[in-house]
């Protein structure tokens, strides 16, 4: 999760690979589909063994490398330079998966997590520049392993992050749900952290919500706008019980989709160039057949959204209009995700730009491919296109995994394509084979695991549906259907809300004039992950 001093999010504008070639768009319906008519979902194939070993691998990254005298999980090892809190997130959502597949007992998880959930409520916080590690609610990006202080000048209070852990913080009061005291105090210390977050506070430019906040400087100037990761930073901002933010929050929000709906690699869809805009909401929440008012008027969800894009970016690298190697049918998935350097150099006769921590993504927007490929794309893909997730996974094991599947499974990234001899940012060059990362990244390797033990038993997701916040913050969002109506409430058909579709109608022109106000002043920010300096 990591840029440069003085430029804290890297866009991922850069190079834009060549355009597609047009392809006719499916229709679309003309009014909105109802609510009871099911979109199409995925087959679902055995998983092969590969795909156990992957999970427990993965499992003992977060168990192995987090403080065990704070609970602080790395943002990334082994360089392990400082705590993530998204990474923690991710690891609380983790223990209990270890629990259910008897990796570890419930009494090591109960006594993690407590752990974590104390210091987290001990961290101090304020306005203060250092000696702080969170304020409002709100926890800075970076973390020092040992005191829980933010790590460094460059490091923002972040909205989305501090979403990201919220998330585990709500799973671990769902999941423990004991008459035991430890398990009571979970659920007690869950309650009080997510009820603290001020999210009305980041809203500087009512009703979107700051990318965050620095001490030095104040708010951030961008907002969360979609269609990104950001969903499930306003479910849980809907859903809080003490500091909310009204439901124009989603409707405003959502007025700049139409900036990204369209066909793509032969998928129409909403589209956002890096894989994990597409996964990280989906982790903990179950959008199989629950719909907003877009989604009513699209006919289909945001899972078969995510859907499109795995299968749009598959054929991108079939298409490989950059000529890349060894891009293929189960070579691809672009993200953000490590790279071998910040540099320009010749391959095949033309000067390509290549980076090293950055955003990737092929989409109609945020768009940048440097050759690197990141397992976690395709496999965090798992719960939408399993049928061609699992031989991507196997091929990719198959032909590179004697140097870059290891101890905690797939390590970050690769580049066959990148081969030369100049000093690296990280990671190292394999004799004929390219540059290979040499670190594991915990908000990479969080949706593998969470999302393979959806696509087992949609063990995450159960367990999410058990919180009211959740259940509240998706209905104040307007979300219908699916496990959130009573099965003795089916909704009648209805057409589109034609109040709802004139808001997004009038607001896409402000939406897109600010945007573009925004790119004049600075690159817009395509994720949540902040680079330290180099």
């Amino acid at each position: 999760m990591m840029v440069a001093a003085g430029a804290w999010l890297v866009a991922a504008c850069g190079r834009e690979p060549p355009p597609p070639p047009a392809q006719p768009a499916p229709p679309r319906p003309d009014v909105v589909l109802i609510e009871p008519v099911l979109p199409e979902r995925p087959p679902r194939p055995e998983l092969p063994p590969l795909f156990r070993d992957i999970e427990k691998r993965t499992f003992q990254f977060f168990w192995d490398t987090t403080n065990e005298q704070n609970g602080m999980t790395p943002d990334r090892y082994p360089s392990r330079p400082f705590a993530s809190i998204a990474s923690v997130g991710y690891a609380l959502t983790a223990y209990p998966i270890g629990i259910e597949n008897g990796w570890v007992s419930r009494t090591q998880a109960v006594d993690r997590t407590l752990l974590t959930l104390r210091f987290l409520r001990d961290i101090p916080q304020g306005p203060q520049r250092t000696g702080k590690g969170a304020y409002k609610g709100f926890y800075y990006h970076f973390l020092d392993m040992q005191q829980g202080h933010r790590y460094d000048s460059w490091v923002e209070l972040s909205s989305v992050d501090t979403a990201l852990m919220m998330m585990g913080v709500l799973f671990a009061q769902a999941y423990y749900d004991g008459d035991d005291p430890r398990e009571q105090e979970i659920r007690r210390l869950a309650d009080q952290l997510y009820r603290k977050v001020d999210w009305t506070w980041l809203q500087q430019r009512e009703p979107l919500v700051s990318m965050g906040w620095f001490p030095e400087s104040g708010f951030i100037v961008h907002d969360w706008m979609g269609y990104n990761e950001a969903m499930l930073l306003y479910v849980l901002a809907l859903g809080s019980p003490t500091h909310p933010v009204s439901p124009d929050a989603w409707t405003v929000w959502t007025r700049t989709y139409d900036h990204d709906w369209g066909v793509y690699y032969g998928q129409e869809y909403l589209s956002f160039g890096p894989m994990f805009g597409h996964q990280y909401s989906h982790v903990w929440i179950d959008y199989r057949d629950i719909q907003d008012q877009y989604m009513r008027e699209r006919g289909i969800d945001y899972f078969l959204n995510s859907r499109r894009a795995a299968l749009a970016h598959r054929e991108y690298a079939i298409a490989n209009p950059m000529k890349w190697k060894d891009y293929g049918e189960n070579v691809w998935g672009l993200t953000a995700s490590d790279g071998p350097q910040n540099t320009r150099q010749m391959y095949r006769g033309e000067e390509r730009e290549f980076r090293h921590y950055s955003s990737r993504g092929a989409g109609l927007r945020e768009n940048f491919d440097d050759g690197t490929i990141a397992p976690t794309a395709a496999i965090s893909s798992i719960v939408f296109a399993p049928e061609v997730v699992i031989p991507a996974t196997e091929e990719l094991h198959r032909r590179y995994g004697d140097y870059i599947y290891s101890s905690y499974g797939f390590l970050d990234s690769f580049n066959p394509s990148f081969d030369f001899d100049i000093p690296l940012k990280t990671g190292r060059l394999v004799p004929g084979r390219g540059w290979v990362a040499s670190d594991y990244i915990g908000i990479d390797q969080g949706p593998i695991l969470a999302m393979i033990a959806n696509y087992r038993n949609e063990f995450v997701w159960t367990v999410m549906k058990k919180s009211p916040y959740i259940r509240t913050g998706l209905e104040r969002a307007g979300f219908r259907g699916g496990w959130l109506t009573p099965e003795d409430e089916v909704p009648e058909p209805q057409q589109s809300d034609p109040g709802a579709a004139a808001a997004r109608a009038l607001g896409m022109a402000e939406s897109r004039a600010a945007a573009a106000e925004a790119q004049t002043k600075q690159d817009q920010p395509a994720n949540n992950r902040a680079q330290p300096p180099p």
